[in-house]
């Protein structure tokens, strides 16, 4: 019989299939499970928050579904709510657990197993917990819980198959016995048992579904959380064994990592490295190869000459195709010789980042500054994942915990973050300048966000909360996790920024054979050749800018520049609105009356920056 009473699973996901659900608390590997039993690519990373919404996929017989991490059944935030009414209508539950953090990860576990939903616990890093020294009793742990234990290594496969296979023989465990009291005594109101242990937990929200008014809710709620807590403490004293005063190098980086001086030191290091292999190897030497010596060198005289047989160079469908900003000639070079090595580059940097488990560290170093832009060191994360696509980072401002600070955080991603691409165009072009016009850059933007920051922290009403965010292990990277990530992210930019740029191209050389270019470079003269000091042609890039700010950023690498008007190009460019994907992705996730108060706010914040700038450098 489906456990499915109302509802909120089935209006999410009809079809009437056994549903199997994975829950766990954040980082411990669910989606790896899921990605292996669907066959569907998902992100697998070493930090707390990588799922930010239900996935839903096909194993076997199985509707199979990916929840995000939470470490309580409940109503305190969005991740709890989303997890909560999946959960609710589980005909089996798959709880993944990590096994050197049992004293956290049973607290939820436990509360499964109050619901009396069959259950299937997979015990997964029983590599790292072997490496840590640590013991588990998995026979006593079995008998203890009543379900099935199933060790596991789940990045290396091991495990993966047992639990799916043992999902047939799920049953539900043993409650823990007073709270199987307070839940038995709901039964002839509420016909569900897990929504009685949510009621009995004094859930609001699952009380009003059912018409059952809430007395002592509080008192219940804290009643069942010791009890639960007493439980499990007992429950690792007896299943497992840790070897005492045992450290390890990489505990003590992860400690150094969050230490004032060494914590700085160390972010620095990070930076400076990201810095080298991606504007200095991959924008100065790789791209030298791939767009001047193939795209430039081979590629273009070759196409020109094919289509040149055919259609002449001089009419308009030879400007569409092989013109200027020909779709053969510019927007092949520029997506293929300069985005390609950039966003690949830039995404393995990303990705040895985040398995490394070092973004959560930063975000508690640099929790006391982003409490000076209304933000709490949590943020910092869907920022950094800003630098790879703002798209992304604007979805992952869900793991924020209010309504104030994911708008603020939303903000400061369109207003001042470059995605991967303009950075390694940016980043090229700064490197080809030298040091001292590279920092005034990384100090006018930093001023921007500073200000952007500051002026929505005293505007959007509400509070900063308390940064709650657990430290994973730190890890060496997987060299096969990193480069199918890799892969896979820059392929999907590449999917999602060809049709654009070839959108962008055409519409550039239309206006360019109308004559609307020269019209729009002269409209636009005042702002760009009077405010800026920069060349009439740069108001082209700013077109190009609409589309994408990263085709914009290239297309300001054609312009004859001095060293201080690159600076101010690129200043005026990162602050320039968000592209048309990113602006979907922003009236998606906040509004349409939000998007467009950002579309609009960004104008005049890039034109009001560059154009100060220029007038203290030109």
């Amino acid at each position: 019989m489906s456990n499915c009473h109302c509802s909120a699973v089935e209006e999410l996901f009809p079809g009437g299939q056994k549903k199997l659900v994975l829950v766990g608390n954040p980082n411990v590997g669910k989606s790896v499970f899921f990605g292996a039993w669907s066959g569907l690519y998902v992100e697998v990373s070493n930090f707390p928050g990588t799922t930010v919404e239900v996935m839903g996929g096909k194993a076997g017989s199985w509707s199979v579904y990916d929840t995000p991490g939470v470490y309580g059944v409940g109503s305190f935030n969005d991740e709890e709510r989303v997890a909560r009414d999946v959960i609710l209508g589980a005909d089996v539950v798959v709880n993944v657990v990590d096994s050197t953090h049992l004293e956290r990860d049973l607290f939820l576990t436990l509360q499964v197993l109050d619901m009396g939903i069959p259950m299937v616990v997979a015990l997964n890093f029983t590599d790292e917990a072997k490496a840590n020294g640590i013991e588990i009793d998995l026979p006593a742990l079995t008998r203890e819980l009543g379900v099935e234990v199933i060790p596991c290594a789940a990045v290396q496969g091991k495990g993966i198959a047992e639990v799916l296979e043992a999902v047939e023989r799920a049953v539900p465990g043993h409650p823990t016995p007073e709270v199987e009291k307070r839940v038995t005594a709901l039964l002839d109101r509420i016909d569900m048992r897990p929504e009685a242990l949510m009621v009995a937990e004094g859930d609001e929200v699952v009380a009003l579904r059912h018409g059952v008014h809430l007395s002592g809710g509080e008192e219940g709620r804290e009643a069942i959380y010791i009890l639960r807590r007493e439980r499990v403490n007992k429950l690792v004293d007896e299943v497992v064994k840790r070897p005492h005063g045992k450290g390890r190098v990489r505990d003590f980086i992860g400690r150094m990592c969050l230490e004032p001086v060494s914590g700085l030191l160390i972010l620095a290091i990070m930076l400076l490295a990201a810095y080298q292999v991606v504007g200095v190897f991959v924008a100065g030497d790789i791209v030298a190869v791939t767009e001047g010596k193939i795209m430039q060198g081979l590629y273009e005289p070759w196409v020109i000459g094919t289509v040149s047989r055919w259609v002449s160079p001089e009419s308009f469908l030879g400007a569409i195709l092989i013109g200027e900003f020909g779709l053969f000639t510019m927007t092949v070079t520029y997506l293929f010789g300069l985005l390609l090595p950039l966003v690949a580059g830039f995404y393995v940097t990303l990705s040895l980042l985040e398995d490394s488990g070092y973004l959560p560290r930063l975000a508690a170093f640099v929790d006391r500054m982003m409490n000076g832009i209304g933000l709490n060191g949590r943020a910092i994360i869907p920022i950094i994942l800003g630098f790879g696509c703002v798209q992304l980072g604007t979805i992952t401002t869900r793991i924020l915990g209010s309504h104030r600070e994911r708008t603020i955080a939303t903000a400061i991603l369109n207003f001042v973050i470059p995605c991967s691409a303009q950075i390694g165009v940016i980043t090229g072009m700064l490197a080809a300048i030298g040091g001292v016009y590279t920092a005034v850059y990384g100090a006018s933007i930093f001023l921007c966000l500073v200000i952007v920051g500051t002026v929505m922290g005293k505007v959007v009403p509400g509070e900063t909360t308390e940064l709650l965010i657990d430290l994973p292990p730190m890890r060496i990277p997987r060299l096969g996790n990193i480069a199918r990530k890799t892969v896979m992210r820059t392929f999907f930019f590449m999917k999602e920024a060809l049709p654009w740029f070839a959108a962008g191209a055409l519409g550039v050389s239309i206006l360019l054979r109308t004559g609307v270019l020269a019209a729009w470079q002269t409209a636009l003269s005042p702002l760009t050749q009077g405010w800026l000091g920069l060349p009439g042609e740069a108001s082209t890039a700013f077109v190009m800018g609409m589309v994408r700010r990263d085709f914009g950023a290239a297309g300001l690498t054609s312009l004859s520049l001095s060293p201080w008007q690159t600076v101010v190009a690129l200043v005026t460019m990162t602050l320039f609105v968000p592209c048309i994907a990113s602006l979907m992705v922003l009236f998606k996730e906040r509004g349409m009356k939000q998007g467009m108060y950002i579309w609009v706010s960004s104008w005049i914040i890039a034109f009001i920056a560059g154009g100060i700038l220029a007038r203290i450098v030109l």
